[in-house]
């Protein structure tokens, strides 16, 4: 199951990146987006709200639940007990901002796929000893695509998602630098549209990035 979450990540590039999103919502929203040609969605965890993990766990079961080509992961995770609320709840794979050893240990010793933030070569190479199955580069958007390509010179080994101010118009860009997928929250994830009921216009987001990546 592992290999294969790994393999259909690679296979659709896009991860929508969900924050603040209710369990009465994220179903609309995962269809509108999975309409749109991306069905993998992050649901968020709120660290400045710990009494708010139940619900970004409901939120997660209720992707897993709809089935289909939808598949849940859990994001801004930062402890090992985090994981095991995102696995409980039906998470396939988990999202961090930094590298963290017992994340990463703990995600792998549960089957699901390890995605750690990632900015320097040493963070690179770490993550990577301590088991990370793919690699976030953050934040890819003020980073900038010269900064991937040489970052990807000598880690040609590793797989790197680009994540934090992508959109549209640096797709391209931080693709033809080693870019090999894309975390999208605000440029795709709007919550005015969603807070109006106006998913059409995130199915149109989700078109326009994908198609962005040819």
């Amino acid at each position: 199951m592992r290999e294969q979450t790994i393999q259909t990540i690679l296979a659709k590039k896009f991860i929508a990146i969900v924050r603040g999103v209710g369990a009465e919502h994220i179903c609309p929203l995962a269809a509108a987006l999975a309409a749109g040609g991306v069905p993998l969605i992050e649901v968020t965890f709120d660290q400045s709200k710990p009494e708010a993990f139940g619900e970004t766990a409901k939120a997660i079961a209720a992707l897993r639940a709809l089935g289909g080509d939808i598949l849940p992961g859990a994001g801004t995770v930062m402890t090992p007990e985090q994981v095991r609320i995102a696995a409980e709840a039906g998470a396939q794979y988990i999202i961090s901002p930094g590298a963290e050893e017992a994340v990463i240990r703990e995600t792998r010793r549960l089957g699901l796929v390890s995605l750690p933030g990632v900015m320097t070569p040493t963070e690179c190479a770490a993550a990577h000893a301590w088991g990370a199955d793919l690699l976030k580069l953050f934040p890819a958007g003020a980073l900038g695509a010269e900064y991937l390509k040489a970052l990807k010179a000598p880690l040609r080994h590793l797989h790197f998602l680009a994540v934090g101010g992508v959109s549209a118009a640096n797709i391209p860009a931080l693709q033809a630098a080693g870019a090999e997928g894309f975390g999208v929250g605000g440029n795709l994830v709007n919550r005015d549209w969603i807070a109006a009921g106006e998913f059409g216009k995130i199915t149109a987001a989700a078109q326009e990035i994908v198609a962005a990546a040819g």
